[in-house]
């Protein structure tokens, strides 16, 4: 068994050294590889290096996103701070492992279906590959076999369209869909199954058909098409995988072993092996990571119990931390820390005078022991592909095509929100639009439908990596320049008990004299203290009048508003300058040609 799993470090080392040029290996190596379902299963091992890794998956979500602020501007919506010359990602060195498996595979002493087993997963990886070159770039060059140095046609050739790079894509997950044999799931969800690709193949079509329709794209294969291919591959995880909803929405992102119900594919972590990564260090540290907060008009858009708007509640504006959480979505105490939230058997309100800025502390992906919130210890597995996602995918593709049904609804958008708790609006679609949920994200949307459908997607998938992508495919990019403001407080120079248990918890405080006078009035020895500036230009935490004569709201980098950028280009990376020298037959995606800077145009 030493020896096998050495073999596995072995390969996996030794290919993903390769480059897109080098030459294959020697053709004794290649039989001991090929010639045996032992060596095809060891080669395979090393494709899984193409997925993130669990603190790269446990970070994904912490900046370039409209619902939370950050300790920085990103650069890529920071004003003049990012072109050609800082791009990257134009990298091919995974896919020469990729594609020499699938040209090697060819040993007539392995029977068919074990051949085309290994071909599929390797054609399911290839499609993982090309999907985020295309969702970076736009078009690129489609390389189906380990170039040769002599194929300089290919290697400084021009890229291939995307409408050629998608469909061979679809081709790839179809093939790896019918072929993959594995059905069930490892103990951690962690290798690739037939309904992982049928899984991921609904995401990539959502997101082909969804960015074709609302930009306007022109090509070969319709938006319809590609959305109709999403509701096909989703219906047939949700029909044939048996998978279903986990009743504890939370434990999706807590557990060590992921629960098997809902989970497709995970990101599995070990103490004993070792393997751990940061999750709860960057979701609590105030120093390490992005510090991100949720902002307010996104904490509004978590629905009430009966399925109501929240923003239908009278006096919502003006409700503080501890009414806000008051008979809300589930999901809402399941994301953030709420008003009773423990930790370790101490209450644990959000860091306000450190990480919680804004006041809205996320807890989604973080356990709530304390032992990892200073190190790299971290075990918990961490989700890259479930059914939730795939229920959502259905539910969109159907409703851009205009052919949900109740029914539909009830067992996908109705379902997520019964399992968080939601009574009212579960079991036929809406008729009404959420004129606040409108306004403030889609003003461009009027369909009930699919304004309640993006509003699920946000929620559900919070976190998850799936946010910057969900507004580029909507044509919704201009949402990241949303202002960072957070939670209702009562006053300033007080001391405020946000959580209502009888005990100061926080003062905001302008100057020394308000503290000491606010210290004077406080039942807490040691409450939260946090310096504020009524100076919308500040570089602080700011404080706001709310409209009601007394009270504020939070507010974090205002004075960066004007420096936040998004225009057409940005819905594509630049080529990296570098790539172009090398290969000056590709050219640059339009508005990033000579240097051109991230200006909002």
């Amino acid at each position: 068994m030493k020896r096998y799993y050495l073999y596995i470090s072995i390969v996996t080392l030794f290919y993903l050294s390769c480059k897109m040029d080098e030459p294959p290996i020697t053709s004794t190596d290649k039989k001991a590889i090929f010639s045996s379902e032992e060596g095809l299963k060891a080669y395979s091992i090393s494709l899984y290096e193409m997925f993130p890794n669990a603190t790269d998956q446990a970070i994904v979500e912490q900046s370039l996103v409209d619902f939370g602020a950050t300790n920085t501007l990103g650069g890529f919506i920071l004003k003049n701070s990012y072109n050609e010359n800082n791009s990257s990602g134009w990298s091919w060195s995974q896919l020469r492992n990729v594609n020499y498996l699938i040209e090697n595979n060819t040993s007539p002493a392995i029977s068919e279906s074990v051949r085309n087993n290994y071909t599929g997963l390797a054609r399911f990886f290839r499609a993982w590959f090309y999907y985020g070159m295309v969702r970076r770039f736009g078009d690129v060059p489609w390389i189906d076999h380990p170039l040769d140095p002599s194929e300089k046609e290919i290697l400084y050739g021009a890229r291939d369209s995307r409408e050629l790079v998608m469909e061979k894509v679809y081709a790839d997950l179809m093939f790896a869909a019918q072929n993959i044999s594995r059905t069930t799931d490892a103990a951690q969800s962690s290798l690739v199954t037939k309904w992982t690709a049928y899984a991921f193949a609904s995401r990539v079509a959502l997101f082909e058909g969804t960015f074709r329709k609302y930009h306007h794209l022109n090509l070969g294969t319709s938006a319809d098409v590609w959305l109709k291919r999403a509701e096909d591959a989703a219906n047939q995880v949700i029909q044939n995988s048996g998978k279903t909803l986990n009743n504890n929405y939370r434990a999706l992102f807590t557990s060590d072993i992921p629960p098997a119900t809902e989970t497709i594919l995970a990101i599995a972590a070990s103490k004993t092996l070792g393997i751990m990564h940061q999750a709860n260090w960057r979701w609590a540290s105030e120093t390490y990571g992005t510090g991100l907060n949720l902002i307010r008009p996104f904490v509004c858009t978590y629905l009430q119990k009966d399925g109501t708007p929240y923003t239908d509640r009278p006096g919502w504006q003006y409700e503080d931390f501890y009414q806000e959480f008051q008979n809300r979505d589930g999901r809402l105490n399941a994301t953030l820390r709420y008003p009773g939230y423990m930790r370790d058997g101490k209450l644990a309100l959000p860091v306000f005078s450190g990480y919680a800025r804004l006041g809205y502390q996320p807890i989604k992906l973080m356990v709530d022991a304390t032992n990892a919130d200073d190190k790299t210890e971290s075990t918990q597995a961490l989700q890259l592909i479930r059914l939730g996602e795939v229920l959502l995918n259905y539910a969109e593709a159907k409703a851009e095509l205009g052919t949900l049904t109740d029914q539909d609804w009830s067992s996908t958008i109705g379902a997520l929100r019964r399992r968080a708790g939601i009574t009212g609006g579960v079991d036929s679609k809406p008729t009404v639009v959420d004129n606040y949920f409108k306004s403030t994200y889609f003003p461009n949307i009027s369909d009930p439908v699919i304004l309640e459908i993006r509003r699920e997607r946000a929620i559900e998938l919070l976190l998850e990596g799936f946010r910057f992508d969900d507004l580029r495919r909507w044509g919704s990019g201009d949402l990241l320049k949303m202002t960072w403001t957070g939670m209702y407080i009562s006053g300033i120079n007080i001391p405020l008990d946000v959580d209502h248990n009888g005990k100061d918890d926080v003062i905001y405080y302008t100057d020394n004299a308000g503290l000491s006078a606010a210290e004077g009035l406080s039942n807490n020895p040691n409450p939260y203290k946090v310096k504020v500036s009524t100076d919308p230009g500040a570089n602080i935490i700011q404080v706001h009048p709310a409209g009601n004569g007394t009270g504020y709201y939070l507010a974090w980098y205002t004075n960066n508003d004007d420096k936040k950028v998004w225009g057409p280009k940005q819905y594509l990376y630049p080529i990296p300058i570098n790539s172009i020298n090398l290969n000056p037959n590709l050219q640059q995606n339009p508005g990033w040609e000579n240097g051109a800077l991230n200006d909002g145009n």
